[in-house]
């Protein structure tokens, strides 16, 4: 059983949570995932690890409320037991000195995009970093991105907080300052805007990196649901990713897969919101 030391509110619908788990803590590097489970029943959920502390044996994961299993998971608070935390796995980001580069975190995209950028300044990099969501409420890591970068774009949709614009807006003027030169991209938050993004660096030719963890199901390699298409064929994020090349995913394809189970998800939430409503009348009427 693996305890949480740490419940943390940071969005009405983002949760961080400090897992103590040692032998994945030793293990862990920015990129990598892991996948928990809440109980015996419980599905399997795969999740980017936002941060790790080897010497504490801890780790940090952040989720949103989105799906049945993401909403019941929130419930839990510091002292609970989850059923399994299996990792770290998939492969680690490749860390070098490539000169100038920019980091990307959309929504809960922060969280991941933040120990990658971490690790590439400590490398040396000059690390230019946006992040940005629907609005002000949904932010969150701001200051811990400025931390670990030599300069932060903050984006909202509405204008909320930063410049009221997607951050494919700043991307586009950053690689089109030649005294930047922009050696290297990495984004990761909702697929549409890694795919926009991908759209917005491939007529500058710098490479540009993707995570595509939130397409997987199994998270071993065996049940085939987190196919995805290349430009040389078919790969599954679990076991060859997260990190993808943006420029060579088939991204109507993905797009198309994450909506393949909506219905059935919605239906998940229907139900276990529901059955929570009557579970506490029965216990009011039972006291």
């Amino acid at each position: 059983m693996y305890t949480i030391l740490k419940k943390e509110v940071l969005t009405d619908v983002t949760k961080l949570m400090v897992i103590e788990a040692p032998h994945v803590a030793r293990s862990a590097r920015a990129g990598q995932f892991i996948i928990v489970r809440i109980d015996e029943y419980g599905e399997r959920i795969p999740l980017t690890i936002a941060d790790y502390d080897r010497a504490a044996g801890t780790i940090t994961i952040i989720f949103q409320e989105l799906g049945k299993s993401t909403k019941q998971l929130g419930k839990l608070a510091p002292g609970d037991t989850l059923a399994s935390f299996a990792g770290p796995l998939g492969h680690p980001t490749e860390i070098g000195n490539y000169g100038t580069v920019v980091c990307m975190g959309g929504g809960v995209g922060i969280a991941p995009i933040y120990p990658i950028t971490r690790a590439l300044k400590e490398a040396g990099n000059r690390v230019i970093s946006i992040i940005g969501a629907r609005t002000k409420n949904l932010l969150f890591w701001e200051d811990r991105m400025m931390s670990v970068s030599d300069s932060l774009i903050v984006c909202t949709d509405d204008g909320s907080h930063g410049r009221a614009c997607l951050v494919t807006e700043p991307l586009k003027e950053l690689l089109e300052d030649k005294d930047k030169r922009v050696a290297k991209v990495w984004a990761i938050g909702p697929a549409s805007m890694m795919k926009f993004v991908t759209l917005t660096t491939k007529p500058h030719a710098v490479p540009t990196i993707v995570s595509l963890n939130t397409i997987m199901i199994d998270g071993t390699g065996m049940c085939g649901g987190c196919r995805v298409l290349l430009e040389e064929g078919a790969r599954f994020v679990c076991v060859d990713g997260p990190e993808f090349d943006g420029h060579k995913v088939d991204w109507d394809s993905l797009l198309s897969r994450l909506s393949f189970y909506k219905d059935e998800e919605r239906e998940a939430v229907e139900y276990y919101e529901h059955k929570c409503r009557i579970d506490g009348e029965t216990m009011k009427r039972r006291k």
